[in-house]
């Protein structure tokens, strides 16, 4: 499965995933960095830094590469999830650079996502890992985050002096990319329901969901989406001075997080229990030992 013994690396606890503005985590110790290793999905797109914070094993990957050269329709999602999963990790916690669909979603707020719209159009291949020999599974995903994960990082990020306001739930429109919307779709977001939108947390809540991961997700604003017919055009300067400040305050996150973090049960961490529809006996050894890390303890 791996080209490098897993054995050999702490397992971890505590899972996140950084995208725009959010490339590496700090404030940890005893750092030991896995290089991207072959999963049954390929490789990850970053090395993933194992280390520990308050002693708690944590781990972080980058989404979209170290010099962020993976467009968000190109992110090996189940190769980055399989890894985490591969690590031990059960809870994960993602960060994503997001545009706003209300007035009170401003810029710089962090809006902690509990459900998903997904306008994504070409990543059928990363939406589960059930593709394989008749391997077919289905699993509940009304709820698509964990809540007491996600009360975890409300309570976290409320703790940050430095984030002017953050909202405990929030719709997630997931689109293709990586053009923006264009106003007459973002205005049909809003009537949607949307809250923000953004490009790459959706295939992770679902593959998080399959590797019976309990799963919160952060949106950081960057900006008012193209609904807002009377705002000036977002400059680069003043979008990039958000996601520095944006990506300093989730590194104060995930310290936050990983601070008050105590192991929990969680629904998520048996999602699969009755959503595996064929036999054990009719699948390979071959294909048993490639799911080993999400499937062994059903398979």
């Amino acid at each position: 499965m791996a080209a490098v013994d897993l054995s050999a690396y702490p397992r971890v606890d505590l899972a996140f995933i950084g995208g725009t503005g959010l490339s590496k985590a700090e404030g940890l110790e005893n750092v030991i960095t896995v290089e991207p290793f072959e999963t049954p999905f390929g490789k990850p797109s970053s090395p993933i830094v194992i280390g520990t914070i308050n002693g708690l094993t944590v781990a972080f990957l980058c989404r979209h590469g170290l010099s962020h050269s993976v467009q968000p329709t190109d992110v090996p999602y189940r190769a980055n999830i399989f890894a985490l999963k591969s690590l031990g990790a059960n809870n994960l916690v993602s960060f994503g650079a997001v545009g706003s669909l209300q007035e009170e979603l401003a810029p710089k707020h962090f809006v902690v996502v509990d459900q998903f719209i997904d306008r994504t159009k070409f990543r059928q291949s990363e939406n589960t890992f059930y593709d394989r020999e008749g391997l077919v599974a289905h699993v509940s995903f009304g709820e698509p985050t964990c809540k007491t994960l996600s009360q975890l990082v409300v309570d976290s990020c409320s703790r940050i002096e430095t984030i002017p306001k953050t909202h405990a739930t929030g719709t997630y429109v997931c689109m293709e990319g990586p053009c923006f919307s264009s106003r007459a779709e973002s205005k049909m977001y809003r009537m949607w329901g949307g809250s923000i939108i953004g490009m790459t947390c959706l295939q992770e809540a679902k593959l998080a969901r399959e590797a019976e991961m309990a799963f919160a997700c952060v949106g950081m604003v960057t900006d008012y989406d193209a609904w807002k017919d009377e705002a000036e055009p977002v400059t680069v300067e003043e979008v990039v001075k958000i996601l520095h400040d944006n990506g300093d305050n989730a590194r104060r996150v995930i310290q936050e997080v990983a601070k008050s973090f105590t192991k929990f049960e969680s629904s998520a961490h048996s999602a699969m229990k009755f959503s595996l529809l064929k036999p054990a006996s009719s699948l390979s050894d071959d294909l048993k030992k490639t799911y080993a890390p999400i499937l062994a303890k059903y398979y």
